[in-house]
């Protein structure tokens, strides 16, 4: 899954921020058979009605298409945009301390300045 708004930050820096209030949330797409969909890192003073309702708005558009089911999609949706998203922050950052990104500056480039 691809997870935004971590650009440019440490693992040192993202721990920093989830313990000041950051999380990891997903709204799922629930039209959809894929149900995979972005990871947002929603920073302490940020709040999450932008993602959300980007994502509501694409269930309500792609509802047309399953008629009889559109009042549960869109219930479940207004769900998840009410809440806040699925919080994934305990899996993101288990995979994130699996992987820890070392920083190794090339010292090459230095050694003519």
């Amino acid at each position: 899954m691809k997870t935004e708004n971590i650009e440019g930050l440490t693992l040192f820096e993202i721990n920093l921020l989830i313990q000041q209030g950051g999380r990891f949330v997903m709204f799922p797409n629930l039209l959809t058979k894929i149900k995979s969909s972005t990871i947002y890192f929603v920073r302490p003073e940020e709040k999450t009605f932008k993602y959300a309702l980007k994502h509501f708005i694409t269930n309500l558009s792609n509802g047309w298409r399953s008629i009889p089911l559109r009042p549960f999609y869109l219930s479940k949706s207004l769900f998840y945009l009410a809440i806040g998203g699925s919080d994934y922050t305990h899996n993101i950052l288990a995979d994130l301390k699996q992987i820890n990104p070392v920083y190794n500056p090339n010292l090459y480039c230095l050694e003519y300045l």
